[in-house]
């Protein structure tokens, strides 16, 4: 319910709890640090009268906080509230710009985070750098999921990387997928008869709403 329209004093009162933010997550830090806690402060928000105040923070394993919460208690003197976030939490809390160069999805406009695994990435052909497909939390990016409907259905029908498929000109083994564009690349292997310096044929092929694969050009090479 609204109680009443803010006053100056209000307003004032809000940049006040605002502006300690930083120094108050700063003070928190060293306490922990003083305890030896293994954690890290990423937040800190107060209760509009200040009676309270949140602290965020991110660890690696639980962390024993109650000597810890005594230490606020006595530097705030106000009630103090200890929670633990995942790191992808810090992330949308703390916000940023992705490779991109967009505002991270997280802190822009998503409510919760999305599903994403690195089968995602492969269904995609991305690279399994962890560097390229990983977010600034570093966990996997959000957007993966985007299209990965998408690359799912128009995969379908398609051969994999290593499987032989029958063309035209016979048996071959499909060494590139372009999911995009509906193509593979197959090499059919050609073996003289007294069985040296055999050479690959490369060929370019396609489908087109089921049809069998065409061959769109050759491409000899020795192996």
């Amino acid at each position: 319910p609204v109680i009443r329209k803010a006053t100056a004093n209000d307003e004032q009162q809000h940049r006040n709890n605002v502006n300690k933010r930083h120094e108050s997550i700063r003070k928190a830090q060293e306490l922990a640090d003083k305890r030896g806690l293994e954690m890290k402060v990423v937040d800190a928000e107060f209760s509009f009268d200040g009676n309270k105040a949140t602290f965020c923070f991110t660890a690696d394993n639980r962390v024993d906080f109650r000597e810890l919460v005594k230490d606020l208690a006595s530097q705030f003197h106000s009630r103090i509230e200890l929670r633990q976030i995942g790191i992808r939490d810090e992330c949308k809390m703390k916000g940023g710009l992705g490779p991109c160069g967009r505002v991270c999805c997280c802190n822009g406009y998503m409510n919760d985070f999305a599903h994403t695994s690195i089968k995602m990435a492969k269904n995609q052909g991305l690279s399994l750098n962890p560097t390229k497909i990983s977010g600034l939390c570093g966990r996997l990016m959000c957007c993966l999921q985007y299209e990965n409907d998408t690359y799912i259905n128009l995969k379908q029908g398609m051969p994999d990387v290593g499987e032989r498929v029958s063309t035209r000109d016979g048996k071959a083994l499909v060494f590139d997928v372009n999911i995009l564009e509906n193509k593979i690349k197959t090499r059919l292997v050609l073996e003289e008869a007294n069985g040296e310096n055999p050479e690959k044929l490369c060929f370019s092929a396609f489908r087109t709403n089921g049809k069998p694969y065409h061959h769109e050009k050759n491409v000899y090479c020795r192996i």
